[in-house]
């Protein structure tokens, strides 16, 4: 897989040159991103920014994070997710603290993590939780990059798109379980795959349904599956009012509808 091999690279680097931080960052502590997406009575809204994919090729023109963050938080998202991964998914890790001082939702860190140097690094840049992919950590890596993540204070997402990764995020110890609904070889979206495996998973996580959901409509479908929130990126970094579609997909996971 290209991306591994580029992280590899990556986190060779990082372990070589440091973590480099502008000094002290005056960044707040870690907020509660579980808490925030786990609101009693209601599928909270995790909003993305994310320019580009290998999917979906360029979902949107380059801007400036910090006013999509706040779109974002002024239509009512629970948290927001930040892609970090700079040649595939055109993010920028530099972001991220400033991203942390313009808003007040907690920020899901989204990468490719596979070593415990990257949990480090996305603690000192703001992250209040980072995303850790089932399918390609050994039972020990994701076993040892929860405990990094606790140590720093951070949640971890961990995600699963089939029934052995589940067994293995439940095994390592995963609190917060994300059900990608893209199949990584074909890159075919299907909101069947939260549907048929939710059911699994323990009711003592908290749920996530990832890829695929672009309106209320889609929201309305996991209702009563046991899924907390829903992350939600393509759908909205496309959409001609920004603003607009996250109340639209936010007030979507409200029982009552309203704001």
């Amino acid at each position: 897989m290209e991306i591994l091999a580029e992280k590899q690279i990556e986190v060779a680097k990082l372990k070589k040159s440091g973590i480099r931080v502008n000094g002290d960052n005056g960044l707040s502590r870690s907020k509660n991103f579980r808490g925030a997406i786990s609101v009693p009575n209601r599928i909270g809204l995790i909003a993305e920014i994310k320019f580009a994919s290998p999917s979906a090729g360029t979902i949107r023109k380059k801007a400036d994070p910090i006013s999509i963050g706040r779109v974002y938080e002024g239509a009512g998202a629970a948290a927001v997710s930040l892609l970090s991964d700079k040649r595939f998914f055109g993010g920028e890790l530099d972001q991220l603290p400033r991203l942390k001082r313009a808003i007040s939702l907690p920020i899901l860190r989204k990468d490719f993590i596979i070593d415990a140097i990257q949990v480090r690094e996305s603690f000192l840049f703001g992250a209040d939780a980072i995303l850790l992919i089932a399918k390609i950590l050994s039972h020990g890596q994701l076993k040892d990059l929860l405990a990094a993540a606790l140590e720093f204070g951070l949640d971890s997402l961990t995600e699963i798109h089939d029934r052995n990764d589940l067994k293995k995020a439940v095994e390592c110890g995963a609190q917060v379980i994300g059900i990608n609904n893209r199949d990584l070889d074909t890159f075919k979206v299907d909101i069947k795959t939260t549907l048929d495996l939710a059911p699994l998973v323990p009711k003592s996580c908290v749920l996530i349904s990832e890829s695929g959901i672009a309106s209320k409509g889609d929201i309305q479908r996991l209702n009563g599956t046991g899924v907390n929130s829903v992350l939600v990126g393509t759908s909205l970094m496309k959409s001609n009012n920004l603003r607009a579609k996250t109340r639209e997909l936010a007030e979507g996971g409200r029982e009552d509808g309203k704001g």
